[in-house]
């Protein structure tokens, strides 16, 4: 298809005589077979959109605290960075599918396109931290378009029956290659240029997709009329709602909950959004958001499925990276775990591709909360020696496991929607959405803070035992004021200087244990998960449940 045949695909109303006639939708098109020879390059430009916008919020999250020497900040105020990142990005793809759906694929594509080169553009004359904050939120508003485009991409190189099985399986796996490729990357660019040439690497990919999008169309499918005026309100609130939620859960924890006010002003307003959108919505006969629809009883498990993957995932992406900073571990020196992470997850993302094509789709969630729940029970047994070379085995499982959980769950959601229309695929985008987006902050938010408890904890009791007359304690002191003995000659001032020593080394310490603590936690969570979805499987393979669904399913027809 060329880019003129999906110019003018808008349906124009005819009038005859006296009445005018409304237009019937125009048929979808009929699927051509794609040639073998562009199917490596749709393919690969899915890849390359899904790497641009996942670099451009991983590398931030990958180096804040390198940053922090570049913008002369603390990690509280270099977090602002991810807070204004994730503030519009968590909402805005609701809305851009109505904008593509009416005004075309062929300009949503383009403009999305340019908007995320001007943005990357714009990092690149940062110069201090309130312009970057200024730009991470245009950032986060251009991005969205490009995971919307990764996925169209991928699903353009496969035949319609294969879309919702190899297609979409595909296109997730490679959203989770950014993370690692990231920590792999960002070594060699800070040693470059710093700051600037992590996002001047993020703008010469902008530029590829550019050239990429004008080379190769989209199927752009019929164009209707689906905005409503309250549309724009309702998702006026429900981004204001999902915005307050992003900063709330990006930084409660770094402010801690119950101590900045702010903090509370945000949720309420949250709180308060959400509400007006449920108020506006319920009434409406051609609802932005049907809640009765989204609060049954299949979409609320799958919104827990949903929120569980985010949470067993965070052990990677947020709490096992945590841990290594906190043992002082650089990414120069995680580069080979990080390649290994990016091996597994594409193993683990063909396996599951391989396992959707057959009747044995489930058993890819049973493996992936097998291998997350095994990686994340040998995490627990770190200690203040570990390095990433210990961990190689239990992060490439957990890796696999990620990469295999979430493709069943989103065809079988998509297939649902689809089969109610497409209304519905609006519904069924904002529960992977508010899933995959303030869920993914909510799970990071909510182990962050169960680390900083259980290292209080642990710090308190170890400090009971540090006690000058202990032998071993005094040794230990003696140990780490042996090197500063030459220069201080007080011994009062020695003595305090071997006692903090001995307190950071116990923090440390600390920590890891706080860090275990969590890393069985999220195994247990794997494991309530697995038994929660046998127990379901079994009860589904019961005679008489299946009946009372047949029934069920021939009352509602």
């Amino acid at each position: 298809m060329s880019l003129a045949q999906t110019g003018s695909d808008k349906v124009e109303p005819k009038v005859t005589g006296e009445a005018t006639v409304e237009p019937q939708p125009a048929p979808p098109p009929v699927p051509i077979a794609m040639p073998g020879w562009k199917i490596p390059l749709y393919m690969g430009a899915s890849l390359l959109l899904f790497l641009t916008q996942g670099l451009g919020m991983n590398l931030l999250t990958a180096n804040i605290y390198q940053l922090q020497g570049s913008f002369s900040a603390t990690t509280a105020e270099v977090s602002w960075l991810s807070a204004a990142y994730m503030a519009p990005y968590a909402s805005l793809s609701i809305a851009l599918f109505k904008i593509r759906t009416q005004y075309g694929l062929r300009r949503f594509a383009e403009l999305g396109i340019i908007c995320f080169v001007v943005a990357a553009a714009l990092n690149l004359l940062v110069t201090d931290l309130h312009s970057a904050i200024v730009v991470r939120t245009i950032s986060g508003i251009a991005a969205a378009p490009l995971s919307t485009l990764g996925f169209l991409y991928m699903l353009e190189a496969f035949a319609p029956e294969k879309k919702l099985s190899v297609g979409i399986s595909l296109a997730l796996m490679c959203t989770l290659f950014a993370a690692p490729v990231s920590r792999i990357i960002s070594p060699s660019l800070l040693d470059f240029g710093g700051y600037h040439a992590l996002y001047m690497l993020e703008m010469g990919l902008a530029l590829i997709a550019f050239a990429i999008i004008y080379t190769l169309p989209l199927t752009a499918p019929p164009r209707t009329v689906v905005i409503q005026r309250l549309d724009i309100l309702s998702y006026l609130l429900l981004a204001i709602g999902f915005g307050c939620l992003a900063v709330v859960l990006t930084l409660g924890r770094l402010y801690w909950w119950f101590e900045a006010p702010w903090l509370g002003i945000l949720l309420a307003t949250a709180v308060g959004s959400l509400a007006l959108v449920l108020v506006i919505e319920l009434p409406r006969d051609n609802p932005l958001l049907d809640f009765r629809w989204l609060l049954a009883g299949a979409n609320l498990r799958m919104a827990g499925v949903l929120l569980l993957f985010r949470f067993v995932s965070s052990e990677q992406s947020s709490t096992a990276a945590n841990l290594y900073q906190q043992l002082g571990i650089l990414n120069d020196q995680t580069t080979t775990l990080y390649a290994v992470i990016l091996l597994a997850s594409l193993v683990g993302g063909l396996f599951c591709t391989l396992l959707m094509t057959t009747r044995y789709v489930e058993t890819a969630h049973i493996l992936a909360l097998i291998l997350i729940a095994a990686g994340a029970y040998l995490d627990s047994q770190s200690t203040s020696l570990t390095r990433p070379e210990q961990m190689y085995l239990s992060q490439a499982m957990v890796a696999a496991g990620a990469a295999m959980f979430l493709p069943p769950v989103m065809a079988s959601g998509f297939k649902a929607a689809m089969a109610r229309g497409m209304p519905f695929i609006v519904n069924f985008l904002a529960i992977f959405l508010f899933t995959q987006s303030i869920g993914s902050l909510f799970a990071s938010a909510m182990l962050g803070t169960f680390v900083t408890i259980r290292e209080k904890f642990h710090s308190n009791v170890l400090v009971e035992h540090m006690l000058l007359q202990d032998p071993v304690v005094a040794q230990r002191v003696s140990q780490l004021t042996a090197a500063y003995a030459k220069v201080i000659t007080d011994k009062t001032l020695l003595n305090a200087e071997g006692i903090a020593l001995l307190g950071q080394q116990v923090t440390r310490e600390a920590y890891v244990l706080a860090y275990n603590d969590t890393f069985l936690v999220i195994c247990l969570a794997s494991l309530l998960g697995l038994a929660v979805l046998l127990l379901h499987q079994a009860l589904r393979r019961l005679p008489w449940l299946e009946m009372s669904r047949q029934d069920s399913s021939v009352a509602q027809t």
